[in-house]
């Protein structure tokens, strides 16, 4: 009944929980477990554990799957259903029962009556390993020598605990919007709207320069509205 520390911690090792040693750090789900430390680790344990075998672990509806390209390196995963997802074949780790009794053509897992399309006869590789050993007890024949194992180029791995933090940008304006004539152009304003990842920060500046009495004019007159002549 023995099997390998690697593939005990992909059945019990907790994935997507926050890292204890990043707490305070984004992007700080566990979603790579290390074979060597038989562990699961973040983003940001990536640089401590370089020279380890790194497999990512992916969320399915609420459940663990990796990518059967990687898995096929470590473990044979011949007649365990896989399910295509974002172009890629994956397979879930752990079971998943089915609620409702199967009724109809095709295959049941052999361990937890899942209903499965034809050739395959294991719902995940939890169950492959369970049968196996209940059936041979030694998963030898199973297992495949694999010396480095490292994350595909589509992972991102943090290099500041900070990358993702809003930073501010102001954007001077050399030139003047609207008229060239140094003259009519009005001091520069002094505050700014920011505005969150809508794009650059303009300091608006007034174009002409109106004065108090045109400025009462045009607010006490409404469009529309015929001037009368005062009263005799």
């Amino acid at each position: 009944m023995w099997k390998p520390a690697w593939l005990e911690a992909l059945n019990t090792q907790k994935f997507f929980v926050a890292c204890s040693f990043h707490e305070h750090a984004k992007k700080n789900e566990k979603n790579i477990c290390c074979l060597d430390c038989c562990t699961s680790i973040c983003p940001h344990c990536v640089a401590a554990h370089r020279v380890h075998r790194l497999l990512q672990v992916r969320r399915y509806v609420y459940h663990d799957v990796v990518r059967l390209e990687d898995l096929e390196k470590l473990i044979d995963c011949s007649s365990v259903q896989s399910y295509t997802i974002n172009s890629s074949k994956v397979v879930f780790l752990k079971k998943r029962p089915q609620n409702r009794q199967f009724k109809g053509s095709g295959n049941i897992c052999t361990s937890c009556d899942r209903s499965l399309q034809e050739p395959y006869f294991h719902c995940s590789l939890d169950c492959k390993v369970e049968y196996i050993l209940r059936q041979k007890k030694n998963l030898s024949a199973y297992l495949r020598p694999c010396k480095t194992l490292q994350l595909g180029p589509d992972f991102f791995i943090p290099h500041d605990a900070d990358d993702d933090t809003t930073h501010s940008t102001l954007v001077d304006v050399d030139e003047p919007m609207g008229s060239s004539d140094s003259e009519n152009l009005s001091a520069p304003c002094t505050n700014f709207v920011r505005k969150k990842r809508s794009g650059p920060y303009i300091c608006a500046r007034s174009a002409n320069r109106v004065s108090d009495e045109d400025m009462a004019t045009n607010m006490s007159r409404r469009k529309g509205v015929p001037h009368r002549s005062p009263l005799c």
